[in-house]
């Protein structure tokens, strides 16, 4: 295994929610909390979980493009949670990312090579007469055509736009790359272009890929590892094959369980989730799953569970699981 490329500890973003004529505090949202992770290099590292538990937030706080409220993301030896923008700016050429909607992140008023060309203009990555072929390179990468570098985003695609996207990420020549949902606004067929093209990438330029989404298919298919989040915290980490083969967080059952299949009896056998998520501004004690697991018991409602690991690379946050084959708790009875 590789050396990690970033290391994260303890990363925690809070959102400040102010009333009244003054704007005063009137109480926080618990967006994330505690995360701590190694991203190996090379690697493809998945965040899965239901929506508002904190992926999204979480790839925004590496970048800093959302100012942690604490803990640490440590790159290249220096913590890029203290950084303000003056000091990103080194940083922002190995450090990228792919949003999941491409056409509000390209300007409408500038074509596809100009928007392609800025970046490696900005960064001194090619002269003016090198550019034309650096930018007919690019477009090849991503599979478009030379003839793409002088048209408007809104005369593409959803799939070719999310092609420059990605290309104007490669642009600068990152080293990692956030992919926050880059597929899941797009047609089934396009996403499997996509994701191959995607890999295809990675292991011609040697990338790392922070990969966010919910389809738990398309991440078993791209991932070396997951993390399952649930309402800001790490419920479950492990290799992608351990955690699809032998999830051991009840979260994580329900949601694998939860996959259609097409075996019309396996709804009968389906682990179905009670209740509905908390609200972030005011969590849960003890193990945030607790108010919708059938193990809870009277210790999870006290206490936090620490993320331990019961198997190699496989860590789980969960009071009941004492080894990757050992549960010591049966689910409580209705």
């Amino acid at each position: 295994m590789n050396a990690p490329l970033i290391t994260i500890e303890n990363l925690k973003k809070r959102f400040d929610i102010r009333m009244g004529a003054f704007g005063e505090k009137a109480a926080s949202v618990h967006a994330l909390d505690d995360f701590t992770a190694d991203i190996i290099e090379g690697e493809t590292f998945s965040l899965v979980g239901e929506s508002g538990c904190g992926k999204s937030t979480t790839g925004f706080c590496i970048l800093n493009l959302q100012r942690p409220s604490g803990g640490r993301v440590i790159y290249k030896g220096t913590d890029l949670a203290t950084l303000d923008e003056d000091g990103m700016r080194p940083f922002r050429r190995d450090l990228q990312i792919v949003f999941q909607d491409p056409y509000s992140t390209l300007n409408p008023r500038m074509t596809i090579g100009e928007a392609l060309s800025e970046p490696i203009l900005f960064h001194g990555l090619a002269t003016k007469a090198e550019l034309p072929a650096r930018l007919t390179r690019l477009l090849a990468d991503v599979g478009l055509s030379q003839r793409f570098a002088s048209r408007y985003p809104h005369e593409l695609s959803g799939g070719q736009r999310q092609r420059v996207a990605i290309a104007r990420a490669l642009a600068c020549e990152p080293r990692f790359i956030v992919c926050d949902e880059a597929i899941s606004a797009l047609d089934v067929s396009v996403q499997a272009q996509i994701l191959n093209l995607l890999l295809d990438l990675q292991e011609k330029y040697k990338l790392t890929y922070l990969f966010i989404a919910h389809d738990l298919a398309v991440v078993r298919h791209i991932s070396d590892r997951v993390g399952v989040m649930y309402l800001g915290r790490l419920a479950e980490l492990a290799p992608a094959q351990a955690l699809f083969a032998t999830p051991l967080h009840p979260y994580t059952r329900a949601l694998l369980s939860a996959v259609p299949e097409a075996n019309p009896h396996a709804a009968q056998t389906r682990q179905r989730l009670q209740g509905e998520v908390p609200s972030p501004l005011n969590p849960p004690s003890g193990c945030r799953f607790h108010t919708r697991c059938p193990l809870a018991r009277d210790t999870c409602r006290a206490t936090v569970p620490p993320l331990r690991e019961v198997a190699p690379g496989h860590r789980v946050a969960c009071h009941a699981v004492t080894s990757a084959t050992t549960t010591n708790w049966e689910p409580v009875s209705a």
